[in-house]
C-alpha cells in the first residue's frame, strides 16, 4: 500500500485510539483485510524443566511463536487449549481486547461465570499473549518492540546462577571467580542463595524454620564476604531467598550482606503483600526485590503504592505478558522503582524478554539458565553470537526474531510431543 492512500484525518484517529500500535502500520494492516487467527497449537520441549510453547497462526499461514510457563505449570497447556475455541477468528493484532476479554472467552464456552479477565488463567494468557505479540510484528513487520512503543537499548543484561561449591572456602571462591571471568558468555552478575545448615556440607534445615541461628548469619556474611573478594568489584551479586524467613531474619540478612553491595536481596518474605515488607525495605540498605509469583496489576499494586519494594521482579509468563507487565512498569516507574524480569524458561522466552526489556526506560537486568553453551542455546537460529559479554542483543528481525532451530527442538520433546504442523 502506498502511503499517500491513508488520509491524514484518518491517521489521526487511529493514532488517538491506538498508544500501543504504530499507527500508520496498523492502518495499512487494515487496508489489506484483516487476519484472523485460524489455530493455536502448543508443544513441549524437555529440559531440566519442562517449556512450553504456544503457536498462534493467521488465516495467511503467517504464525507467531510464544513461551507460557513450563515447570511448574500444571494445567496451563490444558487451559491454552480450552481457549482455542473462542480464539478462532479473532483479530490476531486486537491483544489488549483479546488477553482482557479471555475470562469471559472462557466462561462462554463452558457455561459459567467468570469476572471476564484473564486473572482466571494467568499463565496460560499470558503465553497467549506473547505469541499475539510476534504475529502482531510479523502481520506488521517491524521488531514486538516497537509496537510496544520502541526501545530504550538495543542489548539486554542477563545475569546466571553461577556459585561458588563453598562459599565459607576462599579458595573454591576463588576457583568459582576464574571459571566464571573464563565464561564466553561474559555473565558479570550472578544470583545465588547460601546454605541453610549450620555448617556447609551438613544436612538440610527443617523447611519450617523461619529464622537463622547468630552462626548462621556470621557465615552467611562471612560467605558472601568471600565471594566478593574472589569476584572483585567488577561482578554484580544478587542474594536469592525463597520466601522462607520472618521479618526480623530478614532485616538480619540483609545486615549481614550489606558490605558486598549486593545488587538486590529477593524474596525473603512471603509472597503476598504486608507491611512487613515496608518495614523491610524501610529498614535494610541493600535494595530488596520481589515479584516473580505475583499477576498482573492487581497483583503488585500494593508493593508500588506503599514502596513495599524497591525493584520490581515480574515473570512475564506470570504477570500476564508484554503489554500488562509494561503498564506495571509504567505505574512503577511514577515511583521511581526499576524492573528486572525472573525468567526460568528456554532461550525462546529469554530472547523473547529481550524484546520487552528493551522497550522499558528503567529496567536492569534479566534472569537466565541458558548461556551455558549446551543444547538450550541452540534451540534458536541466530545470527550472531546468542549472549556476549553478558548481553543479549535486541533483534531488529520481525516479531520477537524468533526462528526454531527444528533439528535441536525436535531431538528434545518431551515424550509423546511431535513437531506441530
Amino acid at each position: 500500500m502506498q502511503p499517500m492512500s491513508i488520509s491524514r484525518r484518518r491517521f489521526l484517529a487511529t493514532a488517538a485510539t491506538a498508544p500501543w500500535l504504530v499507527a500508520y502500520h496498523q492502518l495499512a494492516a487494515a487496508e489489506k483485510g484483516q487476519a484472523r487467527i485460524r489455530d493455536v497449537q502448543t508443544m513441549v520441549v524437555q529440559g531440566g524443566r519442562t517449556y512450553l510453547l504456544v503457536k498462534i497462526i493467521a488465516d495467511d499461514g503467517t504464525f507467531g511463536i510464544g513461551e507460557a510457563y513450563g515447570t511448574p505449570g500444571f494445567g496451563v497447556r490444558e487451559q491454552i487449549m480450552s481457549l482455542k475455541p473462542w480464539l478462532i477468528g479473532k483479530d490476531p493484532l486486537e491483544i489488549d481486547t483479546i488477553y482482557t476479554m479471555l475470562g469471559k472467552g472462557a466462561s462462554s464456552l463452558s457455561g459459567t461465570r467468570t469476572d471476564g479477565s484473564a486473572h482466571n488463567f494467568p499463565r496460560a494468557a499470558s503465553g497467549i499473549e506473547m505469541a499475539l505479540w510476534d504475529l502482531a510484528g510479523k502481520i506488521l513487520g517491524v521488531p514486538s518492540s516497537k509496537l510496544l512503543g520502541g526501545r530504550f537499548r538495543n542489548k539486554v543484561r542477563v545475569y546466571d546462577h553461577s556459585a561458588p561449591k563453598n562459599m565459607l572456602d576462599k579458595a573454591s571462591c576463588r576457583e568459582w571467580a576464574q571459571l566464571v571471568k573464563a565464561d564466553p558468555s561474559g555473565f558479570t552478575a550472578h544470583k545465588f542463595g547460601f546454605p541453610h545448615t549450620n555448617a556447609a556440607n551438613d544436612k538440610a534445615r527443617d523447611a519450617s524454620n523461619r529464622v537463622l541461628t547468630t552462626k548462621e548469619l556470621i557465615q552467611v556474611r562471612q560467605g558472601f564476604e568471600n565471594v566478593r573478594e574472589a569476584i572483585g568489584w567488577d561482578h554484580d551479586i544478587m542474594v536469592h531467598c525463597h520466601w522462607e524467613y520472618d521479618l526480623r531474619t530478614a532485616i538480619q540478612i540483609a545486615e549481614a550482606v550489606a558490605p558486598i553491595k549486593p545488587m538486590w536481596l529477593e524474596d525473603a518474605l512471603l509472597v503476598d503483600y504486608t507491611d512487613s515488607w515496608k518495614r523491610l525495605c524501610a529498614s535494610s540498605t541493600v535494595p530488596i526485590c520481589m515479584g516473580e509469583n505475583l499477576s498482573r496489576r492487581q497483583g503488585f499494586k500494593d508493593f508500588i503504592l506503599n514502596q513495599g519494594c524497591d525493584i520490581l521482579n515480574p515473570d512475564l509468563r506470570n504477570s500476564g505478558g508484554f503489554l500488562e507487565t509494561k503498564r506495571i512498569a509504567d505505574m512503577a516507574d511514577v515511583f521511581g522503582l526499576p524492573m528486572c524480569t525472573h525468567n526460568t524458561a528456554s532461550q525462546i522466552h529469554t530472547y523473547s524478554n529481550a524484546q520487552w526489556a528493551s522497550s522499558i526506560r528503567d529496567y536492569l537486568v534479566t534472569e537466565t539458565v541458558t548461556g551455558k553453551g549446551g543444547w538450550m542455546d541452540q534451540l534458536l537460529v541466530l545470527d550472531g553470537p546468542y549472549i556476549q559479554d553478558g548481553f543479549i542483543r535486541v533483534s531488529d528481525r520481525p516479531g520477537l526474531g524468533l526462528t526454531l532451530n527444528q533439528d535441536t527442538v525436535k531431538a528434545h520433546l518431551a515424550q509423546g510431543e511431535t513437531w506441530w504442523g
